[in-house]
């Protein structure tokens, strides 16, 4: 796992900027760096050494150097892909498996990204055209950045903070990112909070040439599920397909281990660590917010050593403004602090990990998949008569049921944005100072329009797939590792993985009122039923306790109330929802936490 930076174009000083740009994300790559400038490009590196630990130095080149490469990822596929190209009269000066990208794209160009197996971001200068090829893998799990300044030149980097760090790049906040957020508790792609800086898509390349960018995208993550399909065919299938994806993902010259909660995802994952190391942490706020226990019993099934760590609250809260620093951009989901706490573990005993991200997206896990079926039955009454009964059930308390008579007479694309729905338009507007409030709907609208004629489920998995897994899971899991310089591994999100995944259909996916039913079943061959059956978790994190505590409930009042508070929000609104919060009147805690963790992000970047 690496870091690389870089910009095209001549600046005074240009080594100093670029070796600060450089070292900016050294967490990235500890182990070394190596440079690469000529009159047309500067570009940067930082080497986490996993594959060929004492060789395949970068930048790399072809035979005749007339292309440069510098990567960030894994290729899993790379030993067959490596013997394809010296069949085809490559010669190789490394044993790692970045090389196989320079000698692929010059085989093949473009039509090289749908022939890898991995994660990947990656940076090809090619010296004669003077023109730039940079690529992003299948599905967002390594992260690419890139600004084009006014006078054509561009600069790109695996993180935004080392963007920031070019003379020209100017720092400002873009406010309409803001709006977003407040929506869905992530930035969302390819928009930043940064003016101008954009991020690479998921499934994209880019190419620069002539101070122009053309961006295309390369593989779409399709769903075609196959109604014929037996249970017994789509377990095997996942079975077959998801050891042979974990075996690829362990191929390393350094040490292995792997991430474990009390959920099915992490679980079958590491029961193929038997007699090495997991690494679990958890909360002291009682037995709801401590999985540990849980990850013990099944290390003990399965054979591996465990170690654990229990976060204490100040721990937590002292650690927001270094998380804040390391994820770029706000992030507004508390787990993300507790995978900065267990990549810390890891890190003092491996360096790399597998992990159970993705299972959900792909597999059907998100309790709220189930709603298309129990909406089912109220939905076959007139759109008018449901629209007229949420009318009145919005002047109801919170009561039981209320939630679902309002849901039920909106369509998907209506109540649906993904996982994460913390602020309405509504809410926006009362609580936003001089930014409009915009329809979240509106930017949920391409993905659904994608996958139109597909069923609910189905559009739900492939909205997440491309919206909250790219902004939210992804983010803060390679965020939280590569803080750490850790490297994070996740064998659900594999193409082969994919092309079986999307072939389930529905019925296989939620069924017996279990989400994720043909994926449960593989696991059950793996791990007791006990853990292949329990309801999926996450990490959970006690701020909805921790708000209401006077220490806490005051740290979040100041800064509420604040200079960089009153920029943007109307702060009574905000003590409004922080007062009924402690005052146990409502379940704010969410919202709360979503511009708590923007003024925390706010005061890292813009009050220096």
């Amino acid at each position: 796992m690496c870091g690389f930076c870089g910009f095209t174009g001549e600046i005074v000083d240009r080594e100093r900027y670029l070796r600060q740009m450089t070292e900016a994300i050294t967490h990235r790559g500890p182990d070394s760096d190596g440079y690469y400038m000529d009159a047309g490009i500067h570009m940067g590196f930082r080497r986490l050494s996993i594959i060929d630990v004492e060789g395949a130095p970068q930048p790399l080149y072809n035979e005749d150097k007339s292309l440069v490469l510098m990567f960030n990822g894994e290729i899993y596929n790379y030993q067959a892909l490596r013997a394809e190209l010296i069949e085809l009269g490559h010669t190789f000066a490394t044993e790692g498996d970045g090389e196989t990208l320079i000698h692929g794209y010059e085989q093949w160009g473009a039509d090289l990204l749908p022939r890898l197996r991995g994660m990947f971001g990656f940076a090809i200068w090619n010296v004669a055209e003077q023109s730039l090829f940079i690529a992003r893998d299948y599905f967002g799990i390594k992260p690419m950045h890139y600004t084009l300044l006014d006078d054509g030149r561009l600069v790109y980097g695996s993180e935004i903070k080392s963007i920031l760090l070019h003379p020209d790049v100017k720092k400002e906040f873009n406010p309409a990112a803001l709006d977003k957020y407040l929506s869905f508790q992530y930035s969302v792609p390819t928009e930043t909070f940064f003016k101008g800086i954009q991020c690479l898509p998921p499934a994209h390349y880019l190419i620069y040439k002539e101070g122009q960018v053309a961006v295309h995208r390369y593989w779409e993550p399709t769903f075609d599920p196959d109604e014929e399909m037996t249970l017994e065919q789509a377990v095997d299938a996942i079975d077959q397909v998801f050891t042979d994806s974990v075996a690829a993902h362990r191929i390393s010259d350094v040490e292995v281990g792997c991430f474990l909660s009390s959920g099915v995802d992490s679980s079958f994952v590491a029961s193929y660590f038997e007699g090495q190391k997991a690494f679990t942490v958890g909360f002291d706020n009682g037995q709801h917010y401590n999985e540990s226990n849980y990850a013990a019993e099944l290390a003990h099934e399965v054979g591996i050593h465990h170690y654990t760590h229990i976060i204490g609250e100040e721990e937590y809260w002292e650690s927001l403004p270094q998380v804040q620093y390391y994820l770029d951009q706000p992030l507004a989901d508390p787990a993300c602090v507790a995978l900065y706490f267990v990549s810390k573990l890891a890190a003092e005993q491996v360096k790399v990990v597998l992990s159970g991200e993705g299972a959900d997206e792909l597999f059907g896990g998100y309790r709220i998949y189930h709603e298309p079926f129990s909406l089912a039955g109220y939905q076959k009454l007139p759109r008018w008569l449901r629209k007229a009964i949420a009318g009145c059930a919005s002047i109801l308390p919170d009561v039981k049921g209320k939630s679902f008579l309002m849901r039920g007479s909106k369509s998907l694309e209506e109540r649906f944005i993904g996982n994460a729905n913390m602020f309405s338009q509504k809410e926006k507007a009362k609580l936003l100072k001089d930014i409009p409030a915009t329809n979240p709907a509106d930017y949920t609208k391409e993905y659904y329009d994608r996958c139109e004629g597909q069923d609910d489920v189905t559009r739900m998995q492939y909205l997440d797939i491309n919206r909250w897994m790219v902004g939210d899971i992804l983010l803060k899991a390679d965020r939280m590792s590569m803080a750490h310089s850790l490297e994070l591994r996740v064998p659900f999100l594999d193409v082969k993985v994919f092309e079986v995944a999307a072939k389930i259909p529905v019925k296989h996916r939620i069924a017996c009122g279990t989400t994720k039913y043909a994926m449960r079943e593989a696991a059950k061959r793996h791990i007791p039923a006990s853990a292949a059956s329990k309801p999926k978790l996450g990490f959970p994190v006690p701020i909805r306790v921790w708000l209401r505590q006077d220490a806490y409930y005051n740290k979040v009042k100041e800064a509420f109330t604040s200079a960089a508070a009153q920029q943007f929000f109307h702060t009574e609104y905000l003590v409004k929802l922080l007062d009924q919060h402690k005052a146990g009147k409502k379940d704010n805690s969410r919202k709360i936490w979503t511009v708590y963790m923007f003024l925390v992000w706010y005061g890292v970047y813009f009050n220096d």
